[in-house]
C-alpha cells in the first residue's frame, strides 16, 4: 500500500480540492491531516469567532470524508513536526497542500519541503486553491506584482481559470493513524452571539441560494447597508469551504451585470493576495508610507475606545461597529466607513483598527483585512490616498431611510427617515429622549487635522 498526505490549511472542503485529488492519485491510501498550530495562537490570530467557525468547518469536513469512507486526522503541534511524524507512521512519501501567500505560509512551506525531502519524500504546494488565480500568475512589465487594481483586473479577467474538480467518491485512510478529538464550537468562549455556522455543506447551500436568488441584483444593491444583498460568503472563502475558482465559474455561467460585479469582488480578493505574496511585510508596515505621525495618548485612546464600542456619535459608523461585535461580520461598505473614520477623521493608526477587526471578524484574512485597511488609510494601493468619507453623507446614500442604523443602534429606533443620521440636530427636549452620545469630533475638525498632518510630510 502506498500512502500520501494532504495537509489542510485554509482549504477545508472536499469539492474542487487539487491537493486532495493529487494525494488520492498518488497513493492507495491518504491521510487527510489538519494540524492545530500553536504558532497561530501565539501570533494572536486564534480569535474566538474564527475558532468557533473553524470547529464547524472541521466537523463538516470530517463528516464529508467519513461519507466517502475516510476521516479527518487532527493533531496539535508544529505542522512540520507533525507531518514528519505521520510520514514515519505510515511510510508516506508524498505530501500535498495548498500554496499560501503570507510570510508565515511561505516559511512553513520552505520548512516542510526541507523536512519532507530529508525523509525521502516530496512536497507539492498547489496553486489556485485558496485564490481563483495564483499570485504572480499575471504581472506588469518590470514588477513582480500589480500595485493598481484596474490593470490587474483587466489582465486577471483575460486569464483562463482552471476547471473545478468534483468531490472524490472514495477515500481510504490508514487505520493505524491516530487523531485527537475534533474541536467543538461549544467549547469556545466569547463568541459573537450572531456568528454564522461554518462548514462546506453550509457554504455550498448558501452559495447556491444566493447565486440563484440574489446574484442578478448584486450590481445595483450590493452597497445597500439595510438590504443586505452581499453574498456573505467571505467566511467560507477565508476558511476555504468554498472554492474561489468554482464561484467565478458559477457566476460567469449565470452571466449579467450582477455576476460581473460579483466576479470583480473575487478579483479584488485575489489582488490583495498577490500584493501580500510579493510584499509580506505589508501585513504590518505601510505599502506606501505617508510618514504619518498618528495620534496617540489619552485623547486618541478615548476616541478609539468609543469607536470600538460603537459610541462615536455618528450613527452609521456605530451601527457598523455594533454589527461587527454581534455577528463577527460587517457589511463591506460598513468596513470602509469605519476604517475611514478611524484613520482619517480620528487620525489613528490603521494597525489599531486592523487588530480590532482581526479580533472579531470571522473572515479575518491577513491579506484582505490588512490591505483593505491600508487602502482606506491611504497607505496602500489606493490611487486617491487623500479621500475622506463623510459618514453623514455616506449614511444618507447607503442607508437612506435609516433602517440599518435603527437595527444596530436601537437607542435611535424611534427616529424616522434620514434624520436618524444626525441626531445632534434635534431640539433640546427631543434630543434628551435619546441615550446616544454627541459626536466625539466635528467632521470639519477631523478633516482639517488629517489634511494638515498629511500636508506636513
Amino acid at each position: 500500500m502506498t500512502v500520501s498526505v494532504v495537509l489542510f490549511t485554509s482549504d477545508l472542503r472536499v469539492h474542487d480540492h487539487p491537493p486532495l485529488r493529487a494525494a488520492l492519485d498518488a497513493g492507495d491510501q491518504v491521510v487527510p491531516l489538519f494540524v492545530r498550530d500553536p504558532g497561530v495562537t501565539g501570533a494572536g490570530f486564534a480569535a474566538p469567532n474564527r475558532r468557533a467557525f473553524l470547529a464547524d468547518c472541521l466537523a463538516d469536513l470530517d463528516a464529508a470524508l467519513r461519507h466517502r469512507g475516510g476521516r479527518l486526522v487532527v493533531r496539535t503541534g508544529d505542522p512540520v513536526t507533525v507531518v514528519r511524524e505521520v510520514m514515519s507512521e505510515t511510510g508516506a512519501r508524498e505530501v500535498h497542500l495548498a500554496a499560501g501567500v503570507s510570510g508565515y505560509a511561505a516559511r512553513r512551506e520552505h520548512r516542510l519541503a526541507t523536512t519532507v525531502r530529508e525523509a525521502g519524500g516530496q512536497l507539492t504546494a498547489h496553486d489556485a486553491v485558496i485564490t481563483a488565480l495564483p499570485p504572480g500568475a499575471v504581472t506588469p512589465q518590470g514588477s513582480d506584482h500589480f500595485a493598481v487594481f484596474t490593470p490587474y483586473h483587466r489582465r486577471w479577467a483575460a486569464e483562463q481559470l482552471r476547471q473545478p474538480l468534483g468531490a472524490p467518491r472514495r477515500i481510504r485512510v490508514p487505520e493505524e493513524v491516530g487523531s485527537e478529538p475534533l474541536p467543538a464550537r461549544a467549547d469556545v468562549e466569547d463568541v459573537s452571539p450572531g456568528l454564522a455556522r461554518g462548514g462546506e455543506r453550509t457554504g455550498r447551500e448558501r452559495a447556491t441560494r444566493w447565486l440563484g436568488r440574489r446574484l442578478a441584483g448584486y450590481e445595483e444593491g450590493h452597497d445597500d447597508l439595510a438590504g443586505d444583498l452581499t453574498s456573505r460568503l467571505s467566511p467560507h472563502l477565508h476558511f476555504g469551504t468554498l472554492s474561489a475558482a468554482e464561484l467565478v465559474h458559477r457566476a460567469r455561467a449565470a452571466g449579467g451585470p450582477g455576476a460581473d460585479a460579483f466576479v470583480r469582488q473575487l478579483c479584488w480578493r485575489d489582488f490583495h493576495h498577490q500584493v501580500l505574496a510579493a510584499r509580506p511585510h505589508t501585513s504590518t508596515t505601510d505599502y506606501r508610507t505617508r510618514h504619518d505621525r498618528w495620534r496617540t495618548g489619552p485623547d486618541a485612546e478615548r476616541d478609539t475606545a468609543a469607536w470600538r464600542a460603537g459610541r462615536t456619535g455618528y450613527p452609521v459608523v456605530d451601527a457598523a461597529m455594533r454589527q461587527l461585535r454581534h455577528e463577527g461580520w460587517m457589511h463591506n461598505r460598513g468596513r470602509l466607513l469605519a476604517a475611514s473614520f478611524l484613520t482619517k477623521t480620528l487620525y489613528v493608526d490603521w494597525r489599531v483598527g486592523a487588530r480590532h477587526f482581526l479580533d472579531l471578524l470571522v473572515d479575518g484574512d491577513l491579506a484582505n483585512n490588512q490591505l483593505n485597511w491600508q487602502w482606506a488609510a491611504g497607505t496602500g494601493t489606493d490611487t486617491r490616498p487623500g479621500r475622506v468619507l463623510n459618514p453623514v453623507r455616506q449614511g444618507r446614500r447607503l442607508d437612506p431611510d435609516g433602517s440599518y442604523v435603527r437595527r444596530w443602534v436601537p437607542e435611535l429606533a424611534e427616529l424616522t427617515g434620514p434624520k436618524v443620521h444626525e441626531p445632534w440636530k434635534l431640539t433640546g427636549a427631543e434630543r434628551a429622549r435619546y441615550d446616544y452620545p454627541e459626536p466625539i469630533v466635528e467632521l470639519s475638525e477631523g478633516l482639517t487635522r488629517f489634511r494638515d498632518a498629511r500636508a506636513d510630510v
